[in-house]
């Protein structure tokens, strides 16, 4: 089964997920203090945190569906629907704007074949969006990629750049 698969109906908390998850418990004071971490345990087993899911995060730590539901809604690093392979956020705030963001955001879209802002490639390799501020401001254009943080991005490196993510 695919990390990535968007129709899932194997509870996420078993085997090897659900020791992940077991072993972070002496750590935290409480089960309620394992929201973050439970939710990160989702999406990287499954790509994105489904209704399916969040139901579930509230069942294993005695939380209900709609305050984990906020907590999903509230952070913008989790994903509310499948993405690609490799999740892209460039920074196109104020900053970046003038250093030429958004040239930056149109090359990845271009390069990608995402189309636009916000939608994943037909390939399913690549979701594209633009966030407000990475705190590299020193560093126009950031770029995350994954987990990989790319500083100083212009448009004629995106091709060389998207070339590590196969």
């Amino acid at each position: 089964m695919s990390a990535h698969e968007t129709v899932v109906h194997d509870p996420v908390f078993g085997g090897v997920v659900l020791a992940k998850l077991e072993a972070l418990y002496p750590q935290y004071p409480d089960k309620r203090s394992l929201l973050l971490p439970a939710l990160w345990l989702v999406q990287e087993a499954r790509g994105w945190i489904s209704d399916g899911s969040i139901t579930e995060v509230a069942g294993q730590l005695g939380l209900t569906p709609a305050y984990v539901r906020g907590v999903v809604t509230f952070y913008t690093m989790y994903h509310t629907h499948p993405v690609g392979r490799h999740f892209i956020q460039v920074c196109t705030t104020s900053p970046c704007g003038i250093c030429g963001a958004e040239d930056v955001a149109r090359a990845l879209v271009q390069h990608t074949g995402c189309g636009d802002l916000g939608a994943t490639s037909a390939d399913g390799r690549f979701t594209v969006i633009e966030v407000e501020c990475l705190g590299a401001c020193g560093f126009a254009t950031p770029v995350i990629i994954d987990d990989d943080f790319i500083d100083s991005v212009t448009p004629e490196r995106v091709p060389e750049i998207l070339a590590r993510y196969p």
